[in-house]
């Protein structure tokens, strides 16, 4: 089990842009191949502008855009998924990094307005987590702070990845069937299928959208940036995970 969350987080890399774009200028270089490595440089400069990676995460998030609230279904649980923050603790005391906090917020916000009475997080740690306290944990006394009641929350064991989430809420909160999950727009698709596969019903609440409606086109979408990289490395490696799920069924 240890082996594989190392291999599922390290192997990409071998197929994502940049080192796709690395081993063909090495080609290049060592071939004496210039137009190879032309090639690989306007690849890179493609996929690093706003207008290709916008276009191409949009596809990965899907054409589903955030619902209201009072459009979302009541059900026997909300379960926000793990994967906003980083845990890193200093002698006794707790700092926590957020990364985007949609996922949370939305979940309270959901829960406030009467959609369940059962508000599930999931216990996110990776082996190499240094932090004791779970992602779950962590998000549990954030959710006391906002005033949900403590016995109205509940927080899975330790999980490494989305299909350890959807095992461990069912585990947690059999025999509730009927969950709002909310997660990332890009995450969805992928989430949703692995806790129907668990046997639950899911309506989904999307938050956490990278890209935004439709915009004017301008110079400046055509300019690579690091942040335009990672985007489409990020829907890669989303798209990644949906085919490594698919073949394993």
């Amino acid at each position: 089990m240890l082996t594989m969350i190392y291999l599922h987080k390290l192997l990409p890399i071998f197929v994502l842009p940049i080192m796709l774009v690395i081993i063909v200028i090495l080609i290049g270089l060592i071939k004496n191949k210039k137009k190879l490595i032309y090639i690989a440089i306007g690849v890179l400069h493609i996929i690093s502008t706003p207008i290709f990676s916008n276009n191409f995460f949009k596809l990965v998030e899907g054409s589903e855009y955030r619902k209201p609230i009072s459009a979302i279904d009541s059900a026997d649980a909300i379960v926000v998924l793990s994967g906003m923050l980083e845990i890193n603790e200093v002698g006794d005391s707790t700092y926590i990094e957020w990364g985007d906090p949609d996922r949370f917020f939305g979940g309270i916000a959901l829960f406030k307005a009467g959609k369940a009475q059962k508000l599930v997080f999931t216990g996110g740690k990776m082996p190499w987590d240094k932090a004791k306290k779970t992602e779950g944990a962590v998000l549990k006394e954030y959710a006391i702070s906002n005033g949900i009641p403590t016995q109205k929350i509940f927080v899975t064991k330790d999980v490494e990845n989305t299909a350890d989430e959807a095992v461990a809420v069912k585990e947690l909160i059999s025999p509730s069937k009927r969950i709002i999950l909310v997660t990332s727009a890009f995450h969805m698709y992928r989430a949703k299928k692995l806790f129907e596969k668990e046997g639950f019903e899911v309506i989904t609440y999307n938050e956490d959208y990278k890209t935004a409606g439709e915009n004017i086109t301008t110079i400046m979408d055509f300019l690579p940036s690091e942040g335009n990289l990672a985007m489409t490395e990020g829907g890669i490696r989303e798209l990644l995970g949906r085919i490594f799920y698919l073949i394993k069924g």
